[in-house]
């Protein structure tokens, strides 16, 4: 705790992973999605869709056609409504059509169908174009130093900006990444909570307490086979994790690397 000189108490926290969380988002409900006011407006020559967003900003689409009465007033208007709110499948939500137009018109759908479409992409450039770019923050110096001074494989490091990056932090010592091939020997090659000897009812934590059984169960190695490739399953019990420990493959060290390394030669003493 004395090293953590800046926890202040009640801090507010935000979890990466909520599954209650995710379930919510996943619903109908938690869309986000811009209100857009349409009007529908005469031209010389055919119609107008204007759109106008909830920020205010603008944009139209004409449709350039000869206009013919609706026969059926109420029918039409209908008609022009129905197409020109079928907005799903966008960013927008229509929060009010305006029909201006001198009368209802005879407009094929496939017509109304391209003015919406071509309306709704207008405003979507418009508002990119008209998007606030904020500023990079000035970046601190001097650097956040890393919490530890060397780095091993499973740190990922497979490029040179990478390398360069941890340097600038204070890392010493950054071994490469797996798949530059610099690791032959047996290593971790995933780690995980989920554990076999839980699932097969030997784990230690499970005895513990049991009358008679309480320190005769230890985490032993166990292995995986399959056909001649065999892997091996380490338990490191004290944060609950399961390490497959292998070797990597003669093929795949016959590969060539996608990416030159050159920065891994010095590794941690071990």
């Amino acid at each position: 705790m004395s090293e953590l000189k800046d926890l202040r108490s009640k801090p507010q926290l935000h979890r990466n992973r909520d599954m209650q969380w995710d379930r919510l988002l996943e619903r109908k409900s938690a869309e986000r999605l811009i209100g857009v006011w349409m009007t529908l407006s005469d031209i010389e020559g055919g119609l107008r869709l204007s759109v106008t967003d909830e920020r205010g900003v603008a944009a139209h689409a004409d449709a350039l056609l000869a206009l013919q009465p609706a026969r059926d007033v109420e029918r039409g208007l209908a008609t022009l409504r129905e197409h020109l709110s079928k907005l799903g499948g966008t960013i927008f939500s229509l929060r009010e059509l305006t029909l201006a137009t001198v009368q209802p018109w005879f407009v094929p759908a496939s017509r109304l169908n391209a003015l919406r479409r071509e309306a709704l992409e207008s405003l979507e450039n418009a508002r990119l174009e008209g998007r606030e770019i904020l500023p990079r923050a000035t970046p601190a110096e001097p650097p956040a130093v890393y919490p530890d001074d060397a780095l091993t494989y499973l740190a990922n490091v497979y490029n040179q900006p990478a390398h360069d990056f941890y340097v600038k932090h204070g890392v010493k010592v950054v071994e490469a990444a797996y798949e530059s091939h610099e690791e032959q020997g047996e290593v971790s090659l995933m780690i995980t909570k989920h554990c076999v000897r839980w699932s097969m009812s030997l784990c230690p934590k499970q005895a513990k307490g049991v009358t008679g059984v309480q320190g005769t169960v230890r985490a032993e190695p166990l292995v995986l086979q399959n056909g001649s490739e065999k892997l091996t399953l380490r338990f490191d019990c004290k944060p609950c994790e399961m390490h497959v420990v292998g070797r990597i493959k003669k093929q795949v060290m016959n590969e060539a690397l996608a990416v030159p390394m050159t920065f891994f030669r010095t590794r941690r003493p071990t």
